[in-house]
């Protein structure tokens, strides 16, 4: 299999299951056993086919003698791979993108189609220049309702560059543990193994690294010298004040990011109780705590929801990451977009239960950490106001961020395009005495 034909099969999977793009490449690359060059071309056609959908179907449609929605399925798919490599690739020939699509479509559908993929696709590499798209929703590929939704929340000014930001392929972060290894250390054994590897700018620890292949079959990786890890979601753990010693409790934790973060910060001394509601999820903790060498760790099956009256008032900090929309993360799962948004309106209904409950276990004098990685202002600080309403015992505190990252106060909200994370939110809130 070429990484053209992986990333064809692929987009059909995803199409025909409604399966998350990134589960289904991991398993088609195993599947047709791609090297790490084809891997990551094949990775690249993928997420670039689907971040940029709505406008390559606007490319299409202007180049078709015909109506979109008339053709096949599987020739809409190959003809979007093939004009994301003509108009938005610059290192593939067209001539191999077209003859690739031909054959694609001689495969999977039949020689008429064929013959239209191939007059869409030459008809496109002889344009002089290609139509220019009517809005930002066709633009950038995002749904007009969600264009709508982020605009509220970010306003006017910063929504390009917002958008913008979702089409671009986020760099490989990792965290160093230090509890095993420091972080230059740790930088020098990831570069004898030929990985490139560049300090973050201003998190301690925390490094870009390029040229990985598998990340999961690095040394460091596999000794647990590193994991991987936003600069954001390490922050949350940072800005909870977590101090070696304390009791914390992490009740929605997989897949543990947040109390490994945490873990490190408190050297490996005190206690973290790391919750979900899914078995498979404590198995998913519990592996990455043994991987990482972290035994203050506890997973433990708990709806976040339900009340657990061993822990009233008996936590130093609790850190409560919520489920939410996952608007934050667009950039990485790129087909989050075009999910039906009525889903997230009862969202801050759940989010309000789950921190109403995690309030009662936090001691007078500690710390309620709420986070999501959504960036709406219905899940994040409007859920927050609701709580502080209802809970005149917490009072919110500031989250003492590093100042390169330019925000402050107790509440920030974390923007791929302006903090390159992913689209974050914390919120830091403290227990009168």
């Amino acid at each position: 299999m070429t990484a053209r034909q992986t990333a064809l099969t692929a987009l059909i999977a995803c199409r025909k299951r409604n399966a998350w793009s990134d589960g289904v490449l991991k398993e088609y690359i195993a599947r047709d056993k791609l090297d790490r060059r084809d891997a990551a071309l094949a990775s690249r056609l993928c997420y670039g086919v689907l971040q940029n959908q709505m406008l390559i179907d606007f490319y299409i449609s202007s180049f078709l003698k015909g109506k979109l929605r008339d053709l096949q399925p599987v020739v809409l798919d190959i003809l979007r791979l093939g004009v994301y490599q003509l108009t938005m690739m610059d290192k593939i020939p067209p001539s191999a993108a077209v003859n690739e699509a031909v054959e694609q479509g001689k495969k999977y559908a039949n020689r008429s189609a064929a013959g239209l993929i191939n007059g869409v696709l030459r008809a496109i590499t002889r344009a002089q220049a290609l139509p220019e798209p009517p809005d930002l929703a066709t633009r950038y590929s995002h749904p007009a309702e969600l264009v709508e939704r982020l605009r509220e929340s970010v306003g006017e000014e910063l929504l390009p560059a917002l958008l913008k930001s979702h089409n671009d392929a986020p760099r490989t972060v990792i965290q160093v543990n230090t509890t095993k290894m420091s972080g230059p250390e740790a930088a020098e054994l990831l570069q004898k193994q030929g990985v490139g590897c560049e300090k973050h700018p201003w998190l301690p620890d925390c490094y870009y690294l390029t040229g990985t292949g598998n990340i999961e079959g690095l040394e460091a990786f596999r000794k647990g010298i590193v994991y991987v890890q936003d600069p954001a979601a390490r922050l949350a753990a940072m800005a909870s004040g977590v101090e070696a010693g304390m009791k914390v409790l992490d009740c929605c934790a997989a897949p543990g990011g947040k109390s490994f973060a945490a873990a490190i910060q408190m050297k490996n001394q005190g206690s973290i109780t790391s919750c979900d509601i899914h078995p498979h999820k404590i198995d998913l903790i519990q592996k990455g705590a043994d991987r990482l060498g972290l035994t203050i760790i506890a997973p433990q099956l708990q709806d976040a929801s339900q009340e657990a009256p061993q822990w009233v008032e008996a936590m130093d900090v609790v850190i409560a990451d919520v489920p939410c929309s996952g608007l934050g993360v667009i950039r990485k799962k790129p087909d989050i977009r075009y999910k039906d948004l009525s889903r997230i309106d009862g969202l801050p209904r759940v989010q309000s239960a789950i921190l109403d409950q995690q309030a009662a276990y936090v001691r007078p004098g500690g710390v309620l950490l709420y986070s999501t990685c959504t960036i709406l202002r219905q899940e994040n600080e409007a859920v927050v106001e609701d709580f502080l309403k209802k809970h005149p015992e917490f009072e919110p505190e500031a989250l003492n961020l590093p100042r390169e990252c330019g925000l402050e106060g107790p509440m920030a909200t974390f923007l791929p395009c302006c903090q390159d994370t992913d689209g974050f939110f914390i919120a830091k809130l403290r227990k009168k005495l």
